[in-house]
């Protein structure tokens, strides 16, 4: 039976089997969105499935998880940036009311976002973004993902 990564994204990361992972950085794995209606949407995954706060890292991996947050978060913003001329900016989130492991959102945000809604969370958005199969993460998204991926690839700030 193939192994189903959204079960596991993190010990599916680690085993090579996690397809939205962009790159691994030094204390988690940059992941791409499941969603992109706001595309370039990606994720940051501790690299310990057991890790479910910031605080239970040691005070160096601490350190190390926050800078690769916002090396995501720059990367995401160049790589957007270049893609999109209406890119505004990026939001980055720790929250971990649902998923019960250590991650760190990073949300592009831009000028074309309803006026309702771009100065408000992300969460905001209507439940139908989340579920619609038209922003979910597909082949159309390759150039995203590449873009995103080189500016990893690039010297780290």
């Amino acid at each position: 039976m193939a192994e189903n990564w959204r079960n596991d994204r993190i010990g599916s990361a680690l085993r090579g089997h996690n397809p939205t992972v962009l790159r691994k950085l030094s204390a988690g794995f940059a992941v791409i969105g499941d969603v992109q209606f706001l595309p370039g949407y990606s994720v940051l995954l501790v690299d310990d499935p057991a890790v479910r706060r910031l605080s239970e890292l040691p005070r160096s991996r601490r350190l190390a998880f926050l800078s690769d947050m916002d090396r995501l978060g720059e990367a995401v913003e160049r790589a957007c940036g270049r893609l999109d001329p209406a890119f505004r900016r990026v939001n980055l989130e720790i929250l971990g009311n649902k998923d019960e492991f250590l991650h760190a959102h990073v949300w592009p945000r831009y000028t074309w976002e309803s006026a309702d809604l771009v100065s408000r969370p992300v969460w905001s958005y209507p439940r139908e973004r989340w579920t619609d199969a038209r922003y979910a993460l597909g082949p159309r998204h390759h150039a995203l993902r590449k873009a995103i991926g080189e500016e990893l690839d690039g010297p780290a700030g």
